[in-house]
């Protein structure tokens, strides 16, 4: 049956149109590249108990070749399982990708886990005709809530203009959108089409440009109405790390959102973009963006290590002093204490 957004329990679609923070979840694995499922389920524990407002598995950050070895379903479910154990339900986001018959399928498979959204991943219309891709996210949307999703091109992302993103926004079982292009001007552009499809209201804007997260968080977006839009969270792979100091910067972000902006927090928006570029790898065109998430929640004990399903995958030349420059440089935006304090409960 299919799922809309007013289908959701109590208190789901007004935390998310409030904003939290939405890790993309990364992908727990052995030496032998197999599935562990304790650390797994240790990592969705560890958001949660940070204070993230939900998680969003099966994404980039899991890893899209989950699919290719069977583990979608199985990682969809041990971080629902996760979610069971809290008092306040989380809001749990899957990712959904390729055409449509793939993605409704995996949408239909979220579904029956329990999840209350999908994001979508266009990157598969490639090429296509925006009437198409329209058609496609109507379909995905006829089986449960979409998150749309802006990725960047350089990554593999399609460019979609506002006329798209006013069309998408008007779908009436979107419920927010990740907005990730990584290009001030594409933002604009998703910001634009919202406005002019007067869904301000329905549709929660989320950060995804991990190269300017404070920004976003922090600027209002006026363009013309008068009723200028915010971007109210983030559903970020750079939240995936460092975890507790997040929430408490999306706190702060959103404290201040109607009055002034203290210049100590304008400025965490250099810093935070600084200690991005060494866990996304941005020297070497995100070659390691994967293994750098990997690498600081080893180095906290989370992960055994930084495996890949892609044996290819890992830390570029230069990485792991880049991570260890930037922790010791902003340990204010690490938790390895709060890691450390809690970790064997996690593992439990």
């Amino acid at each position: 049956m299919a799922l809309r957004w007013q289908d959701w329990p109590t208190g789901i679609a007004e935390r998310l149109r409030a904003g939290c923070v939405i890790p993309a979840h990364p992908l727990a694995l052995r030496a032998d590249r197999t599935l562990d499922p304790r650390r797994q389920k240790a990592l969705s524990r560890y958001y949660l108990d940070a204070g993230s407002g939900g998680l969003a598995v099966g994404v980039h950050t899991t890893q899209f070749a989950i699919r290719e070895v069977g583990l979608y379903e199985p990682v969809l479910r041990i971080a629902a399982e996760a979610a069971g154990e809290q008092r306040t339900p989380p809001i749990l986001v899957a990712g959904a990708i390729g055409r449509t018959e793939q993605a409704v399928r995996e949408a239909r498979i979220a579904r029956d886990l329990g999840y209350h959204a999908v994001l979508l991943s266009l990157a598969a219309w490639k090429g296509a005709g925006e009437d198409e891709i329209v058609t496609h996210c109507a379909a995905v949307a006829a089986e449960m809530p979409l998150v749309g999703f802006y990725l960047q091109p350089a990554v593999g992302g399609v460019p979609l203009p506002a006329s798209f993103w006013r069309r998408f926004a008007a779908l009436p079982n979107v419920v927010a959108i990740k907005i990730a292009p990584f290009n001030r001007y594409a933002t604009l552009d998703v910001l634009r089409g919202v406005q002019e499809a007067g869904a301000a209201d329905r549709v929660a804007l989320y950060t995804g440009n991990d190269d300017h997260i404070v920004g976003d968080l922090l600027t209002p977006f006026d363009l013309g109405s008068g009723r200028p839009l915010r971007i109210v969270g983030g559903l970020l792979g750079h939240w995936s790390v460092w975890t507790h100091a997040a929430v408490a910067l999306h706190r702060r972000c959103r404290g201040v959102a109607d009055g002034p902006i203290p210049p100590a927090l304008l400025a965490q928006d250099a810093q935070v973009t600084e200690m991005n570029a060494a866990v996304f790898d941005v020297a070497n065109a995100f070659h390691g963006v994967i293994a750098g998430c990997h690498e600081v929640l080893r180095r906290q004990g989370l992960l055994e290590g930084i495996w890949c399903l892609d044996p290819h995958e890992g830390l570029s030349p230069g990485q792991a002093e880049l991570l260890t420059a930037v922790s010791a440089r902003y340990p204010h935006l690490t938790d390895d204490a709060f890691v450390r304090d809690n970790l064997d409960r996690w593992l439990r």
